[in-house]
């Protein structure tokens, strides 16, 4: 039969350039999250997990054919969930978020409850990151999406701006400064409020990033409104309907199997 089991469990910590890391500070190994929900439930069985940062109690879940419910307090977190049940399981997984603006109202509901959430959700609409900087220092930079477009896999990168508030040429201005700054190849301000004629015609000057590869333009600096966002508009830029988006650390793909009804809270 073995030896029994001690009541110390000996599972390895997660490599910092393992396929399994996505970034997220409070990461735990699946290997941990698959031997508690194996040993506690059943397959059709609910796991819940309330505090589910980047989703590994959810993925694991997901992979043993268990019913699941998933809660956590930041839209970056729910992002990044969605984006490795889409990696982990090429689109299979199946499940109902809860809790995200789905119109212009609870957009404007959001923004004025927390600007930070609003800040982070816009930026999931877009598939971009929040920066790294704390409240108050960001430096002009909201958030970052990186791609690429080159054979030799060049990461390039699109900054972006989320204004809840007012909005006017000026900060049209100011990314401009940002993008040459930062040697960024696009940059995008996404507004609450449609975007004026003068702040269309800075955004126009600033002519075009051309891709190496496919010789295709793209504006390098555009403006897009939360309710074009909500519409399924997105941003222009290499391959965006491709997977060049670099973004997000992507999770190993599992073989396909049948997935279960599972929803995403933000709480």
């Amino acid at each position: 039969m073995g030896p029994s089991l001690s009541d110390v469990w000996e599972v390895g910590i997660i490599a910092p350039i393992g396929k399994e890391r996505l970034g997220y500070p409070t990461q735990k190994p699946e290997a941990l999250l698959e031997r508690i929900i194996k040993a506690s439930s059943n397959e059709g069985d609910v796991v819940l997990d309330p505090f589910c940062g980047c989703g590994t109690a959810v993925a694991v879940a997901q992979r043993h054919l268990r019913r699941w419910i998933g809660i956590d307090i930041t839209h970056l977190a729910i992002t990044l969930i969605k984006h490795r049940l889409q990696d982990r399981f090429e689109g299979q997984a199946k499940y109902e978020v809860i809790g995200e603006p789905v119109s212009l109202p609870d957009a404007e509901t959001l923004a004025r409850d927390d600007p930070y959430q609003f800040q982070w959700w816009a930026l999931g609409l877009v598939g971009a990151r929040p920066t790294d900087q704390k409240k108050g220092s960001d430096k002009g930079i909201d958030g970052r999406l990186y791609f690429h477009d080159e054979t030799k896999g060049k990461t390039k990168q699109v900054i972006l701006s989320v204004k809840a508030g007012g909005t006017g040429v000026a900060h049209v201005r100011d990314l401009r400064g940002v993008i040459e700054r930062e040697s960024a190849e696009i940059g995008a301000l996404l507004t609450m409020q449609e975007p004026t004629q003068p702040m269309r015609t800075e955004a126009a000057s600033a002519g075009f990033y051309t891709s190496p590869f496919t010789q295709e333009r793209f504006s390098r600096v555009q403006l897009l409104t939360v309710a074009e966002l909500l519409e399924g508009r997105g941003l222009s830029y290499p391959m965006s309907q491709g997977r060049s988006n670099v973004t997000f650390r992507r999770a190993s793909r599992e073989k396909r199997r049948e997935g279960t009804q599972a929803t995403l809270e933000p709480n």
